[in-house]
């Protein structure tokens, strides 16, 4: 019985948050808040084998990256795997993750700051929809199609 009912919330989760219409940046990557009130947002995009985040402010004007960090996670909850970070002029640099895992990202807009966490599933399953892998699928919730 627990393991009929594990099973149907996974199902309904997986069904529920599988297809969703994502932002996309000016650079066609994925949006991330980094902060509590949409004033910092990473855009993250593809490039070889890695993951490139850039900054952008509320208005999504480039931001310099400073004294901002970032740390990453990746692999199974009970021996998570922490990710090489280099940092750029307008962002940050990490490994890429394998298709279907999740990345976590923590990010600090200064030392003293609160951590701001963001969750990525890294699916690359194409959509039928809009054809984007999944993890930049344009396609809004329900709707059946891809965004304007």
């Amino acid at each position: 019985m627990k393991n009929q009912l594990i099973l149907l919330v996974t199902l309904l989760t997986h069904l529920a948050f599988a297809h969703e219409g994502v932002e996309l940046g000016p650079n066609g990557g994925r949006i991330l808040e980094f902060s509590e009130n949409e004033t910092m947002h990473g855009e993250i995009t593809v490039k070889g084998d890695q993951f490139h985040i850039t900054l952008f402010d509320k208005d999504m004007k480039p931001i310099a990256v400073d004294k901002q960090s970032l740390s990453a996670t990746t692999g199974d909850r009970s021996q998570p795997v922490k990710l090489a970070v280099m940092k750029g002029p307008n962002g940050f640099v990490l490994p890429i993750v394998k298709p279907g895992d999740w990345l976590i990202l923590r990010f600090k807009d200064h030392q003293d700051a609160k951590a701001i966490t963001a969750r990525l599933e890294y699916n690359t399953a194409t959509c039928e929809e809009c054809q984007s892998a999944e993890w930049l699928c344009r396609c809004q919730p329900n709707s059946g199609g891809p965004k304007p």
